[in-house]
């Protein structure tokens, strides 16, 4: 590949300026250059022959003058950018009788110019000690860039992007619910980290002259309580088990997790510290906890799950839906049409239409102090000024057996007596391939292998049974190892009322006034408090 190029020649009638164009991939000549090149040397010419001649690309003379040609030795064009970063040289060659320009000689040129970093001799040796590249942009000098290092940056272990975007659904609906990311964060996890700063180096341009490079900012880790600082103060870890969030570049830790409300705009939360909503949780949303909830508004038809306790300042109508589970106590203003799980003991002041599972005491106090409809247990006592009303509601209070054992007694008994159900049938297809096979049948390989997987069933389900009624023998014992149980009636209990101590029931036919309920000699008695 070459350049096309031009040349001052003579000719026939004197001299004219010889046209080599280009080969391969090579630039066309710049008919600009051209007139620069005769302008600066007085030479005369018809521009429009010029041309004519040019574009008929022939590659032929153009006559310019009579006489003799005019000697001219080879020359360039230097060219500097505007940052002083790269000069280069366009050369052109002499004409016929005059002299090559040698490589020393342009060196102190570009020297007396004041070029004198980062010349490329090797390319100035290419076009030097060749025929030349002659209208060729040739690279003389070039700068070298300040190197201008990098900043110091915070690297965060965490989340710090709080915007929320729902997940599409492989049904294409959007999941609304599980919108929240809380960034939870054990003790010891480091939080934050600082990449420390990198200074740059300086640079220089084709002059020699010195170029800065910038200054490069340092960081520092800004954070609040909960949090320790590392010796050499690049890194940052968390003292307790909570979240992490960042709030205007502070990085703050806390054993809480606060929120306004739970709704769509919050997504559902599970967190395994203890949360606090100042306000209320919505229909359908879910709020789990490894410790205490309190929610010091209201809760609809929601599910709050709770290691430890659960408060609610304003009630809860879970219309049918509603579900409350605490590993604690429960203590709300009041519950309807709900159900409610606690290891420890509920108090409200009204308990409408629910099913309620407490592992100590039930007690329904305050203004209103009722408990109307539904089923309520408690491990050891209810107490409430007000059971059922006076259209005869059917409510049952359960005392004196722990409500979460009887669970555990309950199901196992039913998955005894699906087991038994299942080796008895598995019994049976064994017996009756036992009969054939002493009559002389004779099984192919495929039944003989069905006849092993039963066997290995039976096998599998009698030890199950064995484990099963081992457990209840141990639940039941609990059972009848527990106090008597008492139900309490501050004021009024109304007919259709039931109450059941431990193994016995009582449904009352008439109204019953501030009186206790107890089991005496087998039966559900009533005694004077």
């Amino acid at each position: 590949m070459q350049n096309g190029y031009f040349q001052l020649v003579k000719d026939s009638r004197g001299y004219g300026i010889a046209f080599y164009h280009p080969s391969g991939s090579g630039e066309e000549i710049r008919l600009d250059e051209v007139w620069k090149y005769l302008n600066d040397r007085k030479i005369k010419y018809d521009r429009r022959q010029v041309e004519m001649e040019f574009s008929m690309g022939t590659g032929g003379v153009c006559h310019l003058d009579s006489g003799d040609c005019p000697v001219c030795d080879e020359t360039y064009m230097l060219t500097v950018s505007k940052d002083c970063m790269i000069a280069t040289a366009r050369f052109i060659p002499p004409s016929e009788g005059g002299k090559r320009l040698t490589i020393d000689r342009f060196l102190g040129e570009i020297r007396q110019q004041k070029i004198t970093y980062g010349i490329k001799q090797e390319m100035l040796k290419e076009h030097f000690g060749s025929e030349g590249m002659y209208c060729t942009d040739i690279l003389v000098a070039r700068g070298d860039k300040p190197d201008q290092g990098e900043d110091a940056r915070i690297e965060y272990s965490f989340n710090t992007d709080r915007g929320k975007r729902p997940a599409h659904l492989e049904d294409g609906r959007v999941d609304y619910y599980n919108l929240t990311t809380i960034n939870q964060c054990r003790k010891g996890e480091v939080l934050a980290r600082i990449i420390p700063e990198r200074q740059g180096q300086a640079g220089h341009d084709v002059y020699g002259s010195l170029i800065k490079p910038r200054d490069v900012k340092k960081e520092t880790l800004k954070f609040g309580k909960n949090i320790t600082l590392s010796d050499d103060k690049l890194s940052i870890t968390s003292d307790v088990d909570g979240h992490v969030v960042l709030l205007d570049g502070k990085v703050v830790v806390s054993t809480v997790y606060k929120v306004k409300d739970v709704d769509l705009s919050t997504g559902n939360i599970d967190y395994d510290g203890s949360i606090e909503i100042s306000g209320s949780v919505t229909a359908n949303m879910e709020v789990k906890a490894g410790g205490n909830v309190v929610i010091n508004g209201g809760v609809e038809s929601a599910r709050v799950i709770a290691g430890g306790n659960i408060v609610i300042a304003k009630g809860m109508n879970g219309m049918g839906k509603g579900y409350l589970r605490a590993g604690g106590n429960i203590m709300v203003k009041f519950l309807e049409n709900a159900r409610v799980v606690t290891g420890g003991y509920l108090e409200s002041e009204a308990i409408m239409h629910c099913v309620v599972t407490a592992g100590t005491d039930v007690r329904v106090d305050g203004r209103r102090g009722i408990i109307l409809g539904g089923l309520v247990q408690a491990a050891n006592s209810i107490t409430a000024k007000t059971v059922g009303g006076s259209m005869s509601t059917a409510t049952t209070l359960e005392v004196g057996v722990d409500p979460l054992i009887k669970s555990q007694y309950d199901r196992a008994q039913k998955t005894v007596e699906e087991s038994r159900k299942t080796v008895d049938a598995a019994q049976v297809v064994f017996d009756n391939f036992k009969e054939k096979q002493k009559k002389g049948f004779k099984y192919n390989e495929s039944q003989l292998r069905y006849m092993r997987s039963v066997v290995s069933l039976i096998q599998e389900k009698s030890a199950e049974l064995e484990k099963l009624n081992t457990r209840i023998e141990e639940l039941q014992a609990m059972m009848e190892n527990r106090q008597q149980g008492e139900v309490i009636i501050n004021e009024q209990a109304y007919p259709n009322t039931t109450i059941v101590i431990r193994n016995v029931s009582k449904t009352l036919q008439n109204d019953y006034r501030y009186c206790k309920f107890v089991k005496e000699d087998g039966e559900v008695r009533m005694v004077a408090m």
